[in-house]
């Protein structure tokens, strides 16, 4: 059974037809929309700040997502994809972006719409990645604009993890 616990009177909430696994740690002031996913071993710790995540947004295994006290909250949009040991720090994530593998992505970023982040990059504090572009390395750098297969992977992706979802949850 997931971890959910109330942190200063604030209880986390989820929309319809979310999946969280049984070992999901979610605490505090977080607010998640409709058939989103959270899976194995990630923790969304609203303990220090809130924490706002979009419809059809999945949270993939060993994910960590951590806002900043008194400094930076964190949003994440609508179509979202963060992948397996991501970590997701005070920041804010547009819709249909896919945050890559052990990415991370720091305090005040912005990250646009329709962007991806490398596998292992490291997105530094106050960076802004503009709409359309793969960002990688360490620190992160554009790249190159994406390409037609990047863009219909942003909107596939969520869709898969929806489908995995519905396998745990017949």
């Amino acid at each position: 059974m997931p971890l959910i616990l109330t942190v200063k009177d604030k209880f986390p909430t989820w929309g319809k037809n979310c999946f969280i696994a049984d070992n999901a740690t979610i605490v505090g002031d977080v607010t998640m929309g409709s058939d989103c996913s959270v899976w194995f071993n990630a923790v969304i710790r609203g303990d220090v700040n809130g924490i706002t995540i979009g419809h059809h947004t999945n949270i993939q295994d060993g994910v960590c997502v951590h806002a900043t006290y008194l400094k930076a909250s964190i949003t994440i949009g609508n179509y979202v994809s963060v992948g397996h040991n991501a970590i997701i720090h005070g920041c804010i994530l547009h819709d249909h972006v896919l945050v890559g593998m052990g990415a991370i992505v720091m305090d005040d970023a912005v990250v646009e719409t329709n962007v991806i982040i490398a596998a292992g990059s490291v997105v530094l504090e106050r960076t802004v990645c503009e709409s359309g572009y793969l960002y990688a390395g360490t620190p992160a750098k554009k790249i190159k604009p994406l390409t037609e297969e990047q863009m219909a992977l942003l909107q596939k992706l969520p869709h898969n993890y929806n489908l995995y979802a519905s396998w745990f949850t017949a």
